[in-house]
């Protein structure tokens, strides 16, 4: 896969992308679901995924099946090995960017300084870079200012609020153009999205595009996501339960097409 040189796919103004999520763990396909068995957003906890799509240690068809329901140009890949420090999947990764020609991969893998990040680099992928694993604030300038257009930013969110320096949130100047609205504790909950962030983050975007992840468990949901001003929305949950289907998705990017 070559390296990525920015944003790609639909840029008209009305451009609204459902960007399909893959968490890898053990070399295996996971996935967050609230309940007795997996609390919300504990990375540790997750399962291997029942998805009708394929069995969970077939990453590519899985990511096909994926890509094939949202139409997105982009896959997110969230490596918990990585970001829970023990181990990581880079091959699984490598097999993946070879798999997937002229799909941009974002990947999360836990970057907190240079050296992480240029581990990575040889895939040509986007790197996700979230607040909770920057160190200080100094670390993500340095970060930014060496990969720039390669990267986007998650600001992670808990109970408590932003995980990782809070000028992140406030100082809109140290935003790349592409930022994550990540609600953490929503994760496979179904609960639906954080909309007052969202819409805190919208009004002071200034050009900035805005993606939301956690909570999203129906077409509602991400119609009215996109309805706030978001550029998109990270799914897992609804596309594995069918909740959101493929029609949903060709007819929200045909109605906001012509609107354009």
């Amino acid at each position: 896969m070559a390296p990525s040189t920015g944003i790609i796919g639909d840029q008209s103004p009305n451009a609204f992308d459902v960007v399909p999520v893959l968490d890898l763990k053990d070399g295996t396909v996971v996935h967050a679901r609230a309940g007795k068995q997996a609390r919300a957003g504990k990375r540790a906890e997750y399962r291997p995924i029942a998805t009708p799509f394929a069995p969970p240690h077939d990453a590519q068809a899985i990511a096909r099946a994926l890509l094939g329901i949202t139409f997105s140009p982009t896959l997110y890949i969230a490596d918990l090995d990585a970001i829970l420090g023990r181990g990581n999947n880079y091959e699984l990764c490598q097999a993946l960017a070879d798999a997937l020609p002229g799909v941009d991969l974002w990947i999360d893998a836990g970057f907190c300084n240079l050296d992480d990040c240029a581990f990575w680099l040889p895939l040509g992928a986007t790197l996700v870079i979230g607040s909770e694993t920057v160190q200080s604030l100094e670390d993500w300038k340095t970060i930014r200012d060496n990969f720039g257009a390669n990267l986007v930013l998650s600001l992670d969110f808990d109970e408590q609020g932003l995980r990782g320096p809070k000028e992140l949130m406030s100082d809109l100047d140290l935003w790349p153009q592409r930022v994550i609205l990540m609600s953490l504790g929503r994760v496979g909950t179904e609960t639906g999205p954080d909309f007052d962030l969202l819409r805190t983050a919208v009004t002071n975007a200034r050009g900035h595009h805005v993606y939301v992840a956690g909570g999203v468990a129906s077409y509602d949901d991400i119609r009215a996501v996109a309805d706030a001003g978001a550029r998109g929305v990270l799914v897992a949950t609804a596309l594995h339960s069918g909740a959101v289907g493929q029609n949903e998705i060709a007819a929200l990017r045909g109605e906001r097409r012509s609107q354009s």
